[in-house]
C-alpha cells in the first residue's frame, strides 16, 4: 500500500500552485463581485496544459487520469481560488474531456478532444430539471428520433456555464420514465451544439440570481425543438445510464477535491489571522477555544483528501467507486463548510466586512453541502448500499 502521490500528480500540484500564486484574494473578490469568469486564470491553465491532463496524448492532452485532475483542482482551490476553482475543472475538463475520452466514438474523440485540449472548445453539463433534481430517473426532457437527428424538448435548471459553452452534454429520455423497464433504461446522452441552437432559437437560457460562486452563471435552460445529429450520441441510445454514472462519480470526486483545497485555503487564512490578532496582548490563536476547532478541521481535511484520492484512483482503474465518491464528497463538503464557519468566527466582527474575503468563503462553502448531490441522499445511499439498511426514499 503506497500513499505517495505519483510523480505526475506532484508535478501537477506544483505547476497549478505556481499559477494560483499569481492571483491574490482581491482578484477572486473582483471576479465574484463582477460575476465574471476568471479568464486570465483559465488562459494560464490552458496554456500550461493543466486543463487537458486527462485527455489522451494522441489528442493533445497529458494522458493522465482523474487523480491528476483532482490534484489540479485541489491545488488551484488551495492556492487562492477557493470555491471558484471547481467550475474551471468540472465544466470542460471533466464534463467534456473525461466523458468524451471514455465514451465517445473515434470520430467524436477526433472532433472534440484536440479542441478541448487547446482551449478552443468549452462544454457544460445538463441533467437537473425543476421536477427531477437528485432523482435523475424521473427526468422528462425528451429526445425523439427524426431521421438522422434527434429532436429535443424539455427544461433544465441550475445549468452552470451554458453562457460560455460551445457544446452541452445533455441527458435526455428516449423512453419516458413511466414506460422504461427497468427504470434506468431509456436514457440517451447527447452532445448539443449550444451556439447553433441559440442562434436558431431552439435553446434559450435565463441566469438564476444566486448567493455565491458568481464567477460562473447558473441558468434555467429551455429546449424547444433542438435538433441533434444522431452521430452525436455519447454511448448507446437508450443505454445512457452507464455514461451518466461515469459523469456523476467524477463530478462528486472533483467536488470533493475542490472542498479539500478550499478548506485548506480558508484554514490558512483563519490561522494567519489567529496568529496576528492580539487584542489582549497575545495572539487569539493561543487560546484553545480558537485553536482546537481549527486543529479539528485540519484532521477532517486530511481524512477527506485520502478518500478523494482513493476514489479517483479507483475510477482511473475502471473499478467501482460509487461509495468512495459519495463519502469523499460528503466529508470534504462538511470539512470545507466547517473551515468557512470557523474562519468567520475567528475573524469576529471583521468577518462581516467585505474588506476581508471571509464572506465569500462562507457563501461558496455552504452550497457544497447540497451539490452535486445533497448530503442527505449521500447518507441514504451509504445506509442502503454499504450498511444493508432498508431503502428510505
Amino acid at each position: 500500500m503506497d500513499f505517495d502521490l505519483p510523480e505526475s500528480a506532484i508535478a501537477v500540484r506544483d505547476g497549478v500552485r505556481a499559477i494560483a500564486g499569481r492571483y491574490d484574494q482581491a482578484y477572486w473578490d473582483r471576479c465574484d463581485a463582477d460575476k465574471r469568469w476568471p479568464e486570465e486564470v483559465w488562459r494560464d491553465l490552458v496554456e500550461g496544459g493543466w486543463t487537458a491532463l486527462a485527455i489522451p496524448e494522441e489528442y493533445g492532452g497529458g494522458g493522465q487520469g482523474l487523480l491528476e485532475l483532482a490534484v489540479a483542482l485541489e491545488s488551484l482551490a488551495a492556492g487562492g481560488a477557493g470555491g471558484a476553482a471547481s467550475f474551471l475543472y468540472l465544466l470542460t475538463p471533466a464534463f467534456g474531456g473525461l466523458t468524451i475520452a471514455r465514451h465517445g466514438t473515434e470520430e467524436q474523440r477526433a472532433e472534440f478532444l484536440p479542441r478541448i485540449a487547446a482551449g478552443e472548445l468549452d462544454t457544460c453539463f445538463a441533467i437537473t430539471e425543476p421536477d427531477a433534481g437528485s432523482n435523475a430517473v424521473n427526468i422528462a426532457t425528451r429526445a425523439v428520433r427524426d431521421g438522422d437527428h434527434f429532436v429535443v424538448h424539455g427544461q433544465k435548471i441550475w445549468i452552470s456555464g451554458v453562457e460560455r459553452a460551445d457544446f452541452m452534454v445533455l441527458v435526455t429520455r428516449t423512453i419516458p420514465a413511466a414506460e422504461a423497464r427497468p427504470r434506468v433504461s431509456g436514457f440517451t446522452v447527447l452532445l448539443v451544439d449550444v451556439k447553433e441552437a441559440v442562434a436558431d432559437g431552439t435553446l434559450t437560457y435565463r441566469p438564476i440570481p444566486k448567493l455565491g460562486t458568481n464567477t460562473v452563471a447558473s441558468s434555467m435552460v429551455f429546449l424547444d425543438g433542438v435538433r441533434v445529429p444522431a452521430d452525436r450520441v455519447l454511448g448507446e441510445v437508450d443505454q445512457g445510464f452507464a455514461v451518466l454514472w461515469d459523469i456523476l462519480n467524477p463530478e462528486r470526486i472533483l467536488a470533493a477535491a475542490g472542498g479539500v483545497g478550499s478548506g485548506e485555503m480558508v484554514l490558512e487564512v483563519a490561522c494567519a489571522y489567529a496568529r496576528e490578532r492580539a487584542p489582549f496582548g497575545r495572539p487569539i490563536g493561543a487560546n484553545q477555544a480558537v485553536a482546537f476547532p481549527l486543529a479539528r478541521i485540519k484532521a477532517q481535511l486530511e481524512l477527506a483528501r485520502l478518500m478523494t484520492y482513493k476514489a479517483a484512483w479507483l475510477w482511473d482503474r475502471q473499478r467501482p467507486c460509487g461509495a468512495e465518491a459519495n463519502i469523499a464528497k460528503l466529508t470534504a463538503a462538511e470539512a470545507a463548510w466547517q473551515a468557512a464557519d470557523r474562519a468567520f468566527q475567528t475573524h469576529g466582527g471583521m468577518a462581516y466586512s467585505l474588506e476581508y474575503p471571509v464572506a465569500r468563503f462562507f457563501r461558496d462553502a455552504r452550497i457544497a453541502k447540497n451539490i452535486p448531490v445533497a448530503e442527505e441522499l449521500v447518507l441514504a445511499h451509504i445506509a442502503q448500499h454499504e450498511l444493508g439498511l432498508p431503502k428510505s426514499y
